[in-house]
């Protein structure tokens, strides 16, 4: 329920198959106006969130939009208003974009921002678009040592760059050896890794970020120091606590049955959806999961899949 005050706004992240996304200047005559953001409107009463950003990019660029997949949910507070945005990603529209309130847009990359200013609220969400649709977990333990890199190496060939190192079942030594082995060529592929915290925090620092257990979260009051963070969860107090010391992605579940942990009932996609609804990061869903899942999963609110034996076929 929204709180007096708080004005919901819908707001859409428009991507381009090559990965590019929409940027709009706000018109003249707004509050701040020329910077840039991600173009949406407030919610009118009693309108889903779907409905208002399909309207709101009709009138403001006229394009028809297919399906908005719910993606994270922000607060902010400026000086003239209060606002709750629910960013939405779009990955198929009908039309060409054309400004109808005379504003500037266009079609952008990290590397590849407009010159002005963008809108304060768009900022932080902006390091998670370059996160994939596929967060992969290492396998040394099932696969052994050689056949997990051979796979690494075909994963790492056919785009998987967002890795976490995770290994509780091997000892000291080996897991050592299999983590140098792993940064080596995720850093040869230009991929991102992250290393569990049932690991040596050495181990995270000298690799990309730490992933927190959910008992490690739980524990932790503040936001490691790390560039990227990454926290697993199990419930919706277990998200919140993400949420509040501002982990960079989190993984829910376990959605379906999985190998790992045989006889353990999954949560199913509708206690999945309900779980990350107004999560404040990007959302992976995990557990007894293929890529054939993935629209199912975005549709709940994903951004993507955590994936262990799914994410390394043998060719």
């Amino acid at each position: 329920m929204t709180a007096p005050g708080v004005v919901d706004v819908a707001v859409g992240v428009l991507i381009r198959p090559d990965g590019r996304f929409l940027l709009a200047s706000r018109p003249e005559g707004k509050p701040y106006a020329h910077y840039w953001e991600f173009p949406g409107g407030k919610l009118e009463a009693g309108e889903s969130v779907s409905h208002a950003l399909g309207r709101e990019l009709h009138e403001e660029l006229g394009v028809d939009i297919g399906e908005a997949f719910p993606w994270v949910v922000r607060e902010f507070e400026y000086p003239h208003a209060h606002v709750r945005l629910h960013f939405c990603r779009v990955f198929e529209w009908s039309g060409e974009p054309h400004a109808r309130e005379a504003q500037e847009f266009r079609f952008c990359t990290q590397d590849d921002l407009p010159a002005g200013p963008l809108l304060p609220a768009t900022v932080p969400v902006m390091r998670w678009l370059g996160l994939p649709a596929v967060y992969a977990l290492s396998n040394v333990a099932e696969l052994g040592m050689t056949e997990f890199l051979r796979r690494l190496e075909i994963g790492l060939c056919r785009g998987v760059h967002c890795i976490q190192f995770r290994e509780p079942a091997l000892d000291r030594v080996a897991a050592e050896r299999a983590f140098g082995a792993t940064l080596e060529r995720t850093r040869a592929a230009g991929a991102r890794l992250f290393v569990s915290s049932r690991h040596p925090e050495a181990w995270a620092r000298a690799a990309d970020g730490v992933h927190l257990t959910a008992r490690d979260l739980l524990d932790t009051t503040h936001r490691p120091p790390f560039d990227w963070v990454a926290a697993s969860t199990h419930s919706v107090h277990e998200l919140g606590h993400a949420n509040t010391i501002g982990v960079d992605l989190a993984v829910f579940g376990p959605v379906a049955p999985t190998a790992t942990h045989p006889g353990v009932e999954g949560i199913g996609w509708g206690s999945f959806a309900r779980g990350v609804n107004n999560a404040a990061v990007p959302v992976y869903a995990i557990g007894g999961l293929t890529l054939d899942d993935l629209d199912r999963a975005r549709r709940a609110g994903a951004h993507g899949l955590a994936l262990q034996r799914a994410a390394w076929p043998d060719h």
